[in-house]
């Protein structure tokens, strides 16, 4: 499938345009436009190694893009609108949610991270290996998600969707071995909501896991044990995941997930002995570019574990095992700070890699749309499905685009990237998710060229930007 369209055409360099706005000559940056899309041509450069750190290094790309494993084939895509409503879901499903060491001798691992165009999503990929020998799987990343998976033979077209790479065989493996039901992990997984009862299997009976999400969609199969290979050298033995047979619902082609989360099942907690629980990732902002997922809490790959310098910390608040929740406390557009009490923010925000357009509380949602739009209106205003907030920019050469700054409990403040961090498809690139008391979403869309750190085992998330 070809790239998304953007609202803003791929920019390789943004200026300041000097603009008398509200006594602010800094909160706006004017961008070129175009009517359509360059061919897109991966672009691998900028995420590089330091030979004296221990990282390993592994990209992240969109699902979309050329940078992605595999190439689409003819097949139609889901919608703009289509994948907007399936996001929507998810974030509903999230807050109802939330309502209610055996390694290599690295000490860190950076896996490169794709925007995944390639198979047919607004999400972002890794490539790892599973299996002896190494089957290639192309996994999204799903910090709002603990539990891994693949799609596994036997499995048909009734029982699976279809994908871009082989479905794992793991009768053709050595380290392969389902998880049996009376066993600490097969009673930890139903304990932890995923367990899918008991099935006979090579004269054993086998661990099952089952998955309901968001939008609908289903996964069910064989809880395992495998090798998962995240680059040359570096291994994770008896990772346990899923062994999907049963798939319902919408699905985009890549192979399976890997589960980012805060409870036991997540890769980050099965390799807490080994990097303690933390991670960060830089998602690229366009489909020709790489970024990456790195295990060990240190930040980009040519830093290693002990560098933090140029990040913005702010309290993580562990309100539910999964998700990974920070305090919002403002937000400004075009340099100047939109009108709202800190209560707008009570709910906390949950930062997620699988939620595309973040969700917003109605109060803090209507202030910012207000000053969006105020600093938009000489730019024709239309509605573009389940956004509301976007523009026509046909007919103009270059825009000239707000700034948007978030910032979070301590000070830690965010300058999102202009234009892919504030715009999606022409439109602002956020949207209402309920009463103020009710969490919100921090999307992957306002992530984009941002590192984000996840230290649990500080109780913190930090920010470093322009890393990727």
């Amino acid at each position: 499938m070809a790239s998304l369209p953007l609202l803003v055409c791929i920019i390789l360099c943004t200026y300041e345009y000097s603009l008398a706005h509200g006594g602010n000559e800094h909160g706006f940056v004017a961008v070129p436009t175009t009517a359509s899309e360059p061919e897109p041509v991966c672009s691998t450069s900028g995420v590089t190694l330091d030979p004296g750190s221990n990282t390993v290094s592994v990209p992240l790309v969109h699902r979309h893009g050329p940078c992605a494993p595999t190439q689409l084939s003819s097949d139609k895509p889901s919608s703009f609108t289509d994948r907007l409503r399936r996001n929507r879901a998810r974030s509903k499903y999230i807050m109802s949610r939330v309502s209610k060491g055996m390694m290599g001798d690295d000490a860190d691992v950076s896996i490169p991270t794709h925007l995944g165009g390639s198979v047919d999503s607004l999400e972002y990929v890794v490539t790892v290996g599973l299996g002896t020998p190494s089957v290639s799987q192309v996994l999204l990343i799903d910090t709002g998600s603990d539990l891994s998976w693949v799609q596994c033979q036997p499995c048909n077209s009734t029982t699976c969707y279809p994908q871009k790479d082989p479905l794992f065989d793991p009768s053709k493996s050595s380290t392969y071995a389902p998880i049996p039901c009376n066993t600490d992990a097969c009673r930890d997984l139903t304990d932890d909501g995923y367990g899918g009862g008991c099935a006979s299997g090579d004269g054993a009976a086998q661990c099952g896991f089952a998955i309901t999400y968001g939008d609908g969609s289903q996964t069910r199969g064989v809880y395992s044990n495998e090798t998962l290979a995240l680059a040359p050298g570096v291994a994770v033995k008896d990772f346990r995941f899923g062994c999907g047979h049963d798939q319902d619902g919408a699905n985009d082609k890549y192979d399976g997930l890997l589960g980012l989360g805060g409870a036991p099942e997540s890769l980050v907690v099965q390799t807490a002995s080994v990097y303690g629980g933390a991670f960060s990732y830089c998602l690229p902002a366009l489909n020709n570019q790489v970024g990456f997922l790195a295990l060990g809490g240190g930040g980009a790959p040519s830093g290693g574990v002990v560098n933090t310098s140029g990040f913005v910390f702010t309290p993580m608040i562990r309100e539910e095992e999964t998700f990974y929740v920070v305090n919002m406390t403002g937000i400004t557009v075009g340099g100047e700070p939109i009108d709202v009490p800190p209560s707008a923010f009570s709910g906390g925000m949950i930062i997620d890699s699988g939620t595309v357009v973040t969700e917003l509380q109605h109060t803090a949602y209507n202030a910012l749309q207000a000053a969006f739009r105020k600093a938009m209106a000489a730019y024709p205003l239309v509605r573009n499905g389940e956004l509301d907030t976007c523009y026509d920019f046909s007919g103009y050469s270059n825009v000239t685009l707000p700034k948007v700054a978030l910032t979070f409990s301590g000070g830690a403040t965010i300058d999102l990237d202009v234009p892919n961090g504030i715009l999606l498809d022409d439109c602002l690139a956020f949207q209402e998710s309920g009463p103020d008391d009710q969490p919100g979403i921090l999307g992957n869309v306002n992530q984009r060229t941002l590192e984000v750190l996840y230290d649990a085992g500080r109780g913190r998330v930090g920010f470093r930007a322009a890393v990727c």
